[in-house]
């Protein structure tokens, strides 16, 4: 199936490991070009040479908490290639712990990163995309149901599903898409950093893998194809879906 993202460029942040670099690796496996966002500059330069180098990737040192990084990541992507045709909003996931023991800093840090960072590069991308742009979160599968020990995921991944909600209400008119994933046990450095959080990272992926019809943690491409298509004009119809990658772990409809 064609995709139709030969000669599309999307901004993909935090791309440097995990579900972003993942989706960047699908975008440019079909055609696109990517602007990949990370904080360190040796992270950011890795990255782009696992792409295939500068004809294809572009790398940005920059944190996603920063005011000014959605407009430089934007201008980055018309500068080496010329256009912008949408974005992806991967961000790290918020500290483990519990609501009741975790404290103001640790939600004003989460507030700024996760939340407030995200939708600061999807308002820069509504004002700069036409007809046919996108702008897709990472979220989680605690949009919908909260999972045990990470609070602060629990407490700000849904509402900023429904801001992104809200956004393809707005920006329908225009043309322009938003769409979210819903990651739940994708096997990244992430997932397993939480696994080993209570001692024994065995035991709790046989636990978690139990509860997953599908019987298995996804892998990081499978979840990168699905990012790609959601970008991609091929998905041009659809727009304020959340659509879990969790291989049926969410029980809800």
């Amino acid at each position: 199936m064609d995709l139709g993202l030969q000669h599309k460029v999307y901004v993909v942040t935090g791309a440097t490991r995990g579900l972003g670099l993942a989706s960047a690796r699908e975008l440019v496996a079909d055609g696109a070009r990517v602007v990949l966002s990370g904080r360190s500059k040796e992270s950011v330069a890795a990255a782009v040479a696992e792409l295939g180098g500068p004809e294809r990737a572009h790398g940005v040192v920059a944190d996603n908490a920063d005011p000014a990084t959605p407009d430089q990541l934007i201008a980055a992507a018309r500068e080496r290639f010329g256009r912008f045709d949408g974005v992806l909003i991967s961000v790290g996931g918020p500290g483990a712990g519990p609501v009741s023991l975790t404290g103001d800093d640790a939600w004003r840090g989460s507030f700024e990163t996760v939340f407030l960072g995200a939708l600061r590069i999807a308002r820069a991308a509504a004002a700069a995309l036409g007809e046919g742009g996108v702008i897709g979160f990472v979220l989680s599968g605690s949009v919908r149901e909260p999972i045990p020990g990470l609070g602060v995921s629990n407490g700000l991944r849904p509402g900023l599903a429904m801001a992104a909600k809200s956004l393809a209400d707005e920006l329908g008119p225009r043309g322009i898409r938003v769409v979210g994933l819903l990651p739940a046990r994708i096997d990244t450095d992430r997932v397993r950093e939480l696994d080993a959080l209570g001692g024994d990272p065995e035991a709790a992926r046989a636990r978690a893998n139990a509860a997953i019809p599908l019987g298995r943690y996804g892998t990081p491409e499978e979840f990168g194809r699905v990012a790609a298509f959601l970008l991609s004009p091929a998905a041009s119809y659809l727009t304020g879906v959340m659509v879990p990658v969790d291989g049926g772990a969410l029980r809800g409809l």
